[in-house]
């Protein structure tokens, strides 16, 4: 298990405390398929399924974060929905 401080991969979603909200993409509001994110009060950010709210979740650091971003801004995971 990849525990640091009191957040770990796998932990349920509903008892990640947080100031910040979860947030969906624009485009995915309404549609009920959605990737909420969230971020932690250290920097990293939560990931959940919206139709699991209380299911697991995962936590990426920034880094992790900031290279997915630069990927999908880069369409490099455009084949995955083709």
């Amino acid at each position: 298990m990849d525990v640091v401080g009191a957040f770990y991969n796998g932990m349920p979603a509903d008892g990640i405390d947080s100031p910040h909200p979860w947030q969906v993409a624009q485009k995915s509001q309404g549609s009920g398929e959605c990737v909420e994110l969230r971020r932690l009060a250290d920097g990293r950010v939560a990931v959940r399924q919206s139709k699991d709210p209380s299911g697991p979740a995962l936590i990426f650091t920034r880094a992790e974060i900031d290279a997915w971003l630069d990927g999908a801004k880069r369409e490099e995971f455009d084949h995955l929905v083709a």
